[in-house]
């Protein structure tokens, strides 16, 4: 696929992944996959939903997005700068994972204005938002008057595989659940591999089912790779059920693009080699030089906002 046949989507969606791939390949550390392969649901949920503001990131009224899957951490940096925020320059970007930078290995809110929360432990993140989300709900009803909204916003999750391998995480869905808090919707990165391989070696449950007896509403997007509207219109159902928690289950293939690594363990945790990195450019159709950002997505994601 050519450049000049990329639809502006298709950049800024590529411009997320390469930035990241970059990132990992001058620190020769860090975890590729899976910005690589929730680009797209993380550039929809951006692009069209989330309401944020890089000139004030402590807006109260502000949506909230959290990371669960905190070792992916270049795709919410990579958003960071493309929508705006001082606190990630391409500098920063070029120093990830570096003493004393604005990029830390994994997010941390005290570092990086435009982080919510510090994640990397796997299902502190989800856990973290269903707090966000009870805050959102307390508040709304303590200080919103008829006709005086002043506290309507989403809570916006990112998370994983491992995420939902994690106890802490069904505790805090449970308790989502039970409460019925309507303005949480997170979003299930559902690509089957971890560090170790294919999650067929421990990790075999319906993870919808579960979803749904906590109380949740769930729903599916079958392509995350490249079903734009699809993604879409799941987000936006979700945010038309207000009285229950919405789980998007958007299954994607970690590390797509890449020709020999998309679909394994190899591109979980690691940078893809000079090689790989050749060849998952051809494949995209990416001739832009490493942390080259195209005008084009630059201007789009920034007027965005």
């Amino acid at each position: 696929m050519a450049v000049a046949t990329q639809t502006l989507e298709e950049l800024c969606i590529n411009s997320i992944r390469f930035l990241a791939i970059d990132a990992v390949e001058k620190a020769k550390s860090g975890h590729p996959g899976l910005p690589m392969g929730a680009a797209p649901m993380a550039f929809v949920l951006w692009d069209r939903f989330l309401r944020f503001n890089p000139k004030n990131p402590r807006w109260f009224d502000r949506d909230r997005f959290v990371l669960s899957a905190g070792h992916g951490c270049m795709l919410q940096y990579a958003l960071l700068h493309l929508t705006g925020y001082d606190s990630v320059t391409i500098n920063d970007i070029k120093n990830f994972r570096q003493w004393e930078s604005a990029t830390p290995g994994h997010p941390e809110n005290f570092i990086t204005p435009g982080v919510e929360v510090t994640t990397g432990p796997l299902g502190q993140g989800i856990a973290n938002g269903v707090g966000l989300a009870l805050a959102e709900a307390h508040l709304a009803a303590v200080f919103n008057k008829p006709g005086h909204s002043v506290i309507d916003h989403y809570t916006y999750v990112i998370l994983g595989d491992g995420c939902n391998m994690e106890g802490v995480s069904g505790e805090a869905c449970s308790l989502a659940g039970h409460l019925g808090l309507g303005k949480l919707i997170a979003l299930y990165d559902d690509n089957h591999i971890s560090i170790d391989g294919s999650t067929d070696v421990s990790f075999t449950e319906d993870v919808s089912k579960r979803f749904e007896a906590y109380g949740w509403h769930v729903l599916h997007v079958p392509n995350g790779n490249t079903d734009l509207d699809a993604i879409a219109s799941a987000i936006a159902t979700a945010k038309s059920v207000t009285d229950r928690p919405s789980m998007i289950k958007v299954t994607t293939t970690i590390g797509y693009g890449s020709p020999n690594k998309a679909n394994t363990a190899g591109v979980h945790g690691a940078a893809l080699g000079g090689d790989e990195v050749k060849l998952t450019r051809e494949k995209l159709g990416w001739t832009f030089a490493p942390f080259d950002v195209p005008q084009d997505a630059l201007h789009h994601l920034r007027k965005a906002v």
